[in-house]
């Protein structure tokens, strides 16, 4: 395989390796963090000039490994048609023109699915940062929600940002809690004893 292929085929391989780990049901604390991580050097202009231009050279390669797949196919057939009315083509001219049809195919195949798999690939980055984004806003409404059920001593307490460590105030929601859980403990005695 020549250097372009190779290269070619590496390019493959780290996108496959990416949409993996993409497609992974893995939880949020860990997708996120790790796709932030996979995609923090893809947002740099540079880079994705780069990638624009290793794209525009694959497919200028699968372009040309069409062409070269319609040549050996038309060399092949025209191998076919001589060899039968003249009877002297040899068995190795055969199959020199069926391994340069295979490497043509190889290439072709090689190029088409690296192109195809470069695509997916943004789309499923696409696709699971806006996933994370979603999930994070839902996380956040989830929050202000459970906020709204909460009573104003203690919504006003958990609103505070700057008194979370103040001990006093601790100390005197736990005092009111504490005299609410005795006012209703008394209250539920009266009316267990009235039920008797």
């Amino acid at each position: 395989m020549s250097l372009y292929n190779n290269l070619v085929f590496i390019i493959l391989l780290s996108e496959i390796v990416a949409f993996t780990i993409l497609s992974l049901p893995l939880p949020s604390k860990v997708r996120r963090p790790l796709t932030l991580t996979i995609i923090k050097p893809f947002q740099n202009q540079k880079v994705q000039t780069i990638i624009k231009c290793v794209i525009v050279f694959i497919l200028i390669l699968f372009v040309d490994s069409i062409n070269k797949v319609y040549k050996v196919e038309l060399e092949l057939k025209a191998h076919s048609i001589t060899g039968s009315v003249v009877q002297t083509s040899t068995s190795t001219d055969r199959v020199e023109i069926h391994s340069r049809k295979f490497l043509a195919q190889r290439n072709m195949y090689l190029t088409g699915i690296t192109l195809f798999l470069s695509f997916a690939v943004v789309r499923a980055f696409n696709l699971v940062t806006e996933l994370l984004k979603l999930k994070e806003k839902y996380q956040k409404s989830e929050d202000k929600a459970s906020l709204e059920h909460l009573k104003g001593d203690e919504k006003e307490f958990l609103t505070k940002k700057g008194d979370e460590k103040d001990v006093e105030e601790i100390k005197l929601l736990i005092e009111k809690k504490n005299n609410e859980i005795k006012r209703l403990k008394e209250k539920a005695l009266a009316l267990q004893a009235e039920i008797k």
